[in-house]
C-alpha cells in the first residue's frame, strides 16, 4: 500500500520557507491547486506534487522568471 504525504497549508510554508500568505496567493492564481479539503474543518490538503512544484516557482522566480511566465511553463510541463 503507498501513502501519500499530506500537509496543510503551514506545512508547506515550512518546508518551502515561502509565507503563507505567498502560498495562498500562488493558489488564487492557479500556480498551485489543493488535492482536497477537510469536511469538518475546511483546510486545505496538499501532496508531495504540490511541494514540488512550489520549489520549481521558487527556481524560476531566482531566475528573475514572472509569474505569468512560470504559469506557462508550468502548464506547458504538465502536457508531458
Amino acid at each position: 500500500m503507498v501513502t501519500k504525504d499530506i500537509y496543510l497549508i503551514k506545512d508547506l510554508s515550512h518546508l518551502s520557507g515561502l509565507s503563507i500568505y505567498t502560498i495562498k496567493y500562488y493558489l488564487k492564481l492557479g500556480l498551485i491547486k489543493e488535492t482536497g479539503r477537510s469536511p469538518e474543518t475546511n483546510f486545505r490538503y496538499f501532496d508531495n506534487s504540490t511541494l514540488e512544484t512550489l520549489r520549481k516557482i521558487i527556481s524560476y522566480r531566482k531566475e528573475n522568471i514572472s509569474l505569468s511566465k512560470i504559469e506557462d511553463l508550468l502548464r506547458e510541463e504538465n502536457k508531458v
